[in-house]
């Protein structure tokens, strides 16, 4: 395998954010697929009065700064413009499209005006005017459960200060609105709000009697109950919402109008820790975690089956690629990006340590995978890294950073 050391990019910092060294962009069109995304209307095809319909996705890099001032990257053209600035930012989470970051006042939402609908064939991709959404009140840290559709469906939120469980309208949203379709009084901790059509599962109750709860988009109990010891993380892939628990993972869909739970155990006999966190390409069926740190669990959810990876060196995080030679992404400890096969765990490529300096601090960076490239923040070092997984982790190009890209996202996906 080939470790690529970066070539050295001279050019300065704009004033706004970001300039770029190397050259050539990077598209995902998506693949082919045979199952519908959940919570899929039908309808509309992902348009939004006053947006442009593209002939492919406007891909960009939407990254806030410490202080809270966001910056988008168009990975096309390379332009970067400043969207405006929201509170300083503990952490933020993305559906592709939205920003949504915990800040003193709550939730704040920021619109990237990028994204892409996906039609189970086809995908229709669209721009209009980035914007500033406002904030979702709420107390303590905000857990945000997304779907893969920015225009219709709901978006989950849950307040572990207050334990307020807040359902978003998401067709609201891409119309500039916040409007929450349910808010409910719950108990202070941990807890989710996971979306599953125009239903959502709700957790009540704390470490080994956590239950999740179905509820209509109304807030209305559905009658669904189902045991979920330390629910911890969760994911919507292109086959339903995943929920992590202690015993395994809880698979979410809409069967004839109805919200259906399904168990996938862990393989008997393991002993490796818990899925907590789950990442992928976004939509894809597979999702990849950590299993503490025995290894990688991936996650089937069209199998309904999990595997257990070693890992060859410590590991910070894993996404799964899961392309058609069904790689994994790791973000080693020392700062590497590896690429790892799917079905041994073996690591394929490599690059140099990036983002040792960040792992050193205490500042994890972001890692997202798309169909043609990888993306790697680096806080500390004040760059952005465009990675080419398929050719040997090649690092194409290099965006250096104004301000330090403390939170990013690939948008326009």
């Amino acid at each position: 395998m080939r470790s690529p050391l970066l070539s050295t990019c001279l050019t300065g910092a704009l004033a706004l954010g970001l300039v770029a060294c190397s050259a050539g962009p990077a598209r995902d069109g998506g693949d082919p697929v045979t199952d519908p995304p959940t919570g899929t209307t039908g309808e509309g095809h992902g348009a939004v009065t006053g947006a442009e319909e593209l002939a492919e996705p406007r891909l960009g890099l939407t990254t806030i700064d410490p202080s809270g001032v966001v910056h988008h990257l168009d990975l096309l053209d390379e332009g970067v413009t400043e969207l405006g600035s929201v509170g300083a930012p503990s952490a933020v989470s993305t559906d592709g499209r939205y920003l949504f970051a915990e800040t003193p006042d709550g939730l704040e939402v920021v619109d990237s005006g990028v994204w892409t609908w996906d039609h189970v064939d086809h995908f229709h991709h669209y721009r209009a005017d980035p914007r500033l959404l406002g904030t979702v009140e709420g107390d303590g840290a905000a857990t945000v459960a997304t779907t893969n559709l920015s225009t219709s469906g709901s978006t989950g939120v849950h307040f572990a200060g207050s334990g307020d469980a807040v359902l978003l309208d998401t067709e609201a949203l891409s119309r500039g609105e916040l409007r929450e379709r349910f808010r409910l009084e719950g108990e202070p901790g941990p807890g989710m709000v996971v979306p599953v059509g125009s239903s959502a599962l709700v957790t009540e109750g704390r470490g080994d009697q956590t239950t999740l709860v179905g509820r209509t988009a109304d807030g209305d109990e559905t009658g669904l109950r189902e045991a979920c010891p330390h629910a911890s993380g969760t994911i919507t892939t292109r086959v339903g919402a995943v929920v992590g628990c202690a015993d395994g993972a809880r698979l979410a869909t809409v069967v004839d109008d109805e919200l259906v739970v399904e168990r996938i155990p862990y393989p008997a006999g393991s002993t490796a820790a818990p899925a907590t966190s789950f990442d992928n390409r976004e939509g894809r069926p597979t999702v990849a975690a950590l299993a503490g740190s025995e290894g990688v669990w991936l996650l089937d959810t069209r199998a309904r089956a999990w595997t257990l990876l070693p890992a060859a060196t410590p590991l910070a995080h894993v996404t799964a690629v899961d392309d058609e030679d069904q790689r994994l992404l790791a973000l080693a400890q020392d700062g590497r990006v590896l690429v790892l096969d799917g079905s041994t765990g073996a690591i394929e490529a490599e690059t140099a340590p990036l983002v040792a300096d960040s792992l050193a601090a205490g500042r994890v960076p972001t890692l997202i995978a798309d169909q043609q490239r990888a993306y790697l923040s680096a806080p500390v070092e004040g760059k952005l890294y465009e990675i080419d997984p398929a050719d040997d982790a090649r690092v194409a190009r290099v965006f250096e950073t104004a301000a330090e890209p403390a939170f990013v996202a690939e948008t326009g996906r």
